[in-house]
């Protein structure tokens, strides 16, 4: 069984399928990353910088979109119940 990255790179836009896809399974930490930046109060431009590796003051729609699409899916994920269980759990 291979381990996942903890810090992957991330697209532009996060997944919107409406079952968890390999995107997510990779991305399981970096939701739980954005969700407890979310939880802490944490600036938004700050998170897509640090977790989503994206520049805000060079791109700043792309990181906002980023961060707001990833973060969206971080929620979806998590009303799935995935992310408590793990990736691979149905």
């Amino acid at each position: 069984m291979s381990k996942l990255p903890l810090d992957p790179d991330v697209a532009d836009v996060a997944p919107t399928d409406s079952a968890l896809t390999p995107y997510d399974n990779q991305h399981i930490v970096t939701y739980a990353r954005l969700l407890q930046a979310e939880s802490e109060g944490a600036d938004w431009r700050e998170v897509a910088r640090i977790v989503l590796h994206i520049d805000p003051d060079h791109e700043p729609d792309r990181a906002q979109n980023a961060y707001l699409s990833h973060l969206a899916r971080a929620k979806w994920v998590t009303g799935q119940g995935r992310l408590l269980r793990g990736a691979g759990s149905n």
